[in-house]
């Protein structure tokens, strides 16, 4: 059995394929897939420059369609990656929690548990079940108000400056 060059492409779709276990962003299985089509084109008997060119036109479509296609069929449901920190949070009340094993006061935000500190008095120990309005990050710490629900409403319409 002789080697052919579509083997090669094989073998790069192959270990491509393999290598998306490890980040799940999609963009490596779209160059598998692209490079699998690039061996039936190579198998079609065209020269390296035609492969090359084949395999730019593949990964072209394929990756976009892989990451804002494929990739959000794949995530769960309600979960926004990469938004905690950003500003979304602004505005929104949370509940005050103690942790456990150092007894710090802090609210959680998409799961995580962030430390608090009330902008009013620099407090930064709260009783559990506190209503807290979220301002900002300061690094780790999360930045709250202690507010009545009167002034949540007036600070969810004021414009941020």
């Amino acid at each position: 059995m002789d080697w052919n060059p579509a083997y090669s492409w094989l073998v790069l779709a192959l270990l491509l394929s393999l290598a998306e276990l490890t980040s799940g962003a999609m963009v490596l299985l779209a160059l598998g897939i692209a490079a699998a089509l690039t061996a039936a084109v190579t198998a079609l008997g065209l020269s390296l420059p035609w492969q090359l060119l084949s395999m730019g036109i593949f990964a072209g479509v394929l990756v976009p369609l892989g990451v804002m296609v494929i990739r959000p069929r794949f995530s769960p449901k309600g979960v926004a990656y990469g938004t905690t920190g950003t500003g979304v949070e602004k505005g929104h009340r949370y509940t005050t929690l103690i942790r456990e094993y150092d007894n710090a006061t802090g609210i959680k935000v998409n799961g995580d548990f962030y430390r608090l500190r009330v902008l009013e008095s620099g407090q930064t120990e709260l009783p559990e079940g506190t209503q807290v309005v979220f301002k900002h990050f300061e690094g780790t710490t999360a930045l709250v108000n202690v507010s009545s629900p009167e002034a949540l409403d007036s600070e969810r319409n004021t414009p941020d400056t």
